[in-house]
């Protein structure tokens, strides 16, 4: 058994994932075989993941199942054997994609800033260490290295524009996930450069490119790049300190803005460990771990 009140939020919960499978859902998860009808949906298998993840923050598959099994029996009487759970959950990576999309995009709170965005990312790390070798999901993942943490590692990385908001964290407009290798401007230029509109952008020195960020764009779109200072290649002593006062200026008051988003991201890593994926076993296995986190994180709106 369960308390009344989180017997509510299993209702609601289910209750949104069975409308959004009617609406949407279902067709990144369709059958075509003898068993297209299984007599536990992939409704039920979304719920529990979800619930257990958010409520029970429970982010193993075993354990989710154990709870399951133990707690939820009466909620859910046809709950399968753990491998065939598991098998089934494997099988629902882009399903969980697009209910983070609806869940981000259908409950966007009113404070967000459009005017201004923040941009950076965050390493999934499935193993660390400059010498270690990918074993798993070597297809999407590759070696990169996190300058945070100061760490070569293999994994994927999270890619967030969000809309700043006042006096909390932002909330993401877009996310996006590629092999750890991918530069991090360049997936700005091929995901959203050339869609975003009318807002100032803030984000690290990676995202610095003058000729990119030019006045013709500026004009066009209506968008500008913030960054740090870069330091100039080949400048000379006196030119570089006659510029530095302006330059640590600016540099301190552009990162100030753009600080919310690395609160953004260690949120979503508190609420869902999803940074770590050092157990993760598979290319699905790692799609879920990813995809699934992003909604257990949001599945708060619903709410």
């Amino acid at each position: 058994m369960i308390p009344s009140e989180k017997e509510f939020k299993l209702i609601q919960i289910y209750m949104y994932i069975c409308d959004l499978y009617d609406k949407e859902l279902k067709y990144y998860c369709q059958r075509y075989s003898n068993n297209s009808k299984p007599a536990f949906t992939d409704q039920e298998i979304m719920t529990i993941y979800l619930f257990a993840g958010h409520c029970q923050k429970y982010f193993q598959i075993r354990d989710i199942y154990s709870f399951a099994s133990e707690y939820l029996s009466s909620w859910f009487p046809r709950l399968p054997s753990y491998q065939t759970f598991n098998l089934r959950l494997n099988r629902l990576g882009e399903a969980f994609r697009i209910l983070s999309d609806r869940l981000i995009s259908s409950f966007m709170p009113d404070d967000c800033d459009n005017g201004a965005s923040l941009v950076d990312s965050m390493p999934v790390i499935t193993c660390a260490g400059r010498n270690r070798k990918a074993r798993v999901a070597r297809e999407i993942t590759s070696k990169g290295y996190c300058s945070t943490k100061n760490q070569y590692y293999y994994g994927l990385k999270l890619h967030a524009l969000t809309s700043r908001r006042e006096a909390t964290i932002p909330f993401p407009r877009s996310l996006m996930v590629t092999p750890a290798e991918d530069n991090d401007l360049t997936v700005f230029k091929q995901a959203w450069g050339d869609h975003i509109r009318n807002t100032n952008i803030f984000g690290d020195k990676i995202y610095s490119d003058f000729e990119y960020f030019n006045d013709e764009r500026k004009q066009k779109q209506h968008i500008e790049m913030f960054t740090p200072v870069k330091a100039v290649k080949r400048q000379s002593e006196q030119e570089r300190q006659a510029s530095k006062a302006y330059n640590d200026l600016f540099s301190t008051a552009v990162s100030k803005v753009r600080q919310p988003i690395e609160s953004f991201f260690n949120w979503l890593n508190e609420k869902t460990t999803i940074q770590r994926a050092q157990k993760v076993r598979s290319t699905k296995g790692l799609l879920i771990h990813t995809m699934g986190k992003i909604a257990i994180a949001f599945i708060y709106l619903i709410f």
